[in-house]
C-alpha cells in the first residue's frame, strides 16, 4: 500500500465501522482486563458469555483474589486453556490488591509484567479502558495489516511497528478496531470474500491476484489462439495438396 493511500484506508473504514471499537463486554478497566486475558486463542462470543456471570460474582480484584484455584477454574471452564488462565488471573488480583489497591493501573511496564499479559493485551487495557493511542496487533490485524501491504514484517512486534509508523497516531486505536471487524467479516483467513471487499482499490494482495489472474487468462486466451491457428493452418495446407 502506498503512503497516499493509508488516508483512503482510514476513510473507507470509517465508512464501513464507524462505530469500531472492543467487543468484548465490560464495566472498567478491571473487567476489560480480565476479559482480554480470557480471550487468548477463544472468540469474544464465548468470552461474553462467560463474563456477565463472573463479573456479577466476583466483581473486583478483591473479591476475585480470594477464590481456590478450582472455583476460578469452574468459573471460567467453558473457556479455552482454563486452567492457566485461572492461575494467572488469580495471581494478577493479587498483586493487583498487593501492589495497586485493587485499581487497574494506566502503566504499559506494569501490565505487562502481570501473568497471561503481553503486549496485545496490554495495549487493548491502555487505548480502550485510558484512551491511550495503541495498537494491538492480534490475528485479524496481523493478517489484514499484510494483504493490504500496510507491513511485510515476520513478528507481531514489528507488524506493529510498521503501523505506529504509517498510520496517523490519531488513528491507531479507531483502526485496530476497524480492521478486527473486517477480518471477521469480510477478510477471513481461509476464505476471504474478496470479490465483495470495499477495499480492494488499495489492497496489495488483491491487486497482485487480480493481476496474475489477468496474466494467466491472457496466457490461456493467446495459447487457444496459436493453437486454433496452426490447426487452421494444417487444415489449409492438407486441402491445398490435395
Amino acid at each position: 500500500m502506498k503512503k497516499a493511500e493509508v488516508p483512503m484506508l482510514i476513510e473507507h473504514l470509517q465508512q464501513l465501522y464507524p462505530d469500531a471499537t472492543c467487543e468484548l463486554i465490560h464495566r472498567n478497566p478491571f473487567e476489560l482486563l480480565i476479559a482480554v486475558v480470557l480471550s487468548a486463542q477463544c472468540t469474544d462470543k464465548l468470552v461474553n458469555e462467560v463474563t456477565p456471570g463472573l463479573f456479577e460474582k466476583y466483581p473486583t480484584p478483591e473479591v476475585m483474589a480470594g477464590l481456590t484455584q478450582e472455583e476460578m477454574e469452574e468459573a471460567i471452564r467453558r473457556i479455552g486453556l482454563f486452567r492457566n488462565k485461572a492461575k494467572n488471573i488469580l495471581e494478577t488480583c493479587r498483586r493487583l490488591v498487593e501492589e495497586q489497591g485493587g485499581e487497574v493501573p494506566n502503566d504499559y511496564d506494569y501490565l505487562v509484567s502481570l501473568p497471561g499479559v503481553g503486549r496485545k493485551t496490554a495495549n487493548v487495557v491502555l487505548s480502550t479502558a485510558f484512551g491511550v493511542p495503541a495498537i494491538a496487533v492480534d490475528t485479524h490485524v496481523d493478517r489484514l495489516s499484510h494483504r493490504l501491504g500496510l507491513t511485510k514484517a515476520t513478528n507481531v512486534l514489528d507488524t506493529e511497528k510498521d503501523l505506529m509508523r504509517k498510520l496517523p497516531k490519531e488513528h491507531w486505536t479507531f483502526t485496530h478496531h476497524a480492521l478486527i471487524l473486517h477480518g471477521r467479516r469480510v477478510c477471513a483467513a481461509r476464505s476471504p470474500k474478496c470479490e465483495l471487499c470495499p477495499l480492494q482499490d488499495i489492497c496489495s494482495e488483491y491487486q497482485k491476484n487480480a493481476k496474475a489472474a489477468a496474466k494467466g487468462t491472457k496466457k490461456t486466451t493467446t495459447k487457444a489462439t496459436t493453437k486454433a491457428t496452426t490447426k487452421a493452418t494444417t487444415k489449409a495446407s492438407t486441402s491445398a495438396s490435395k
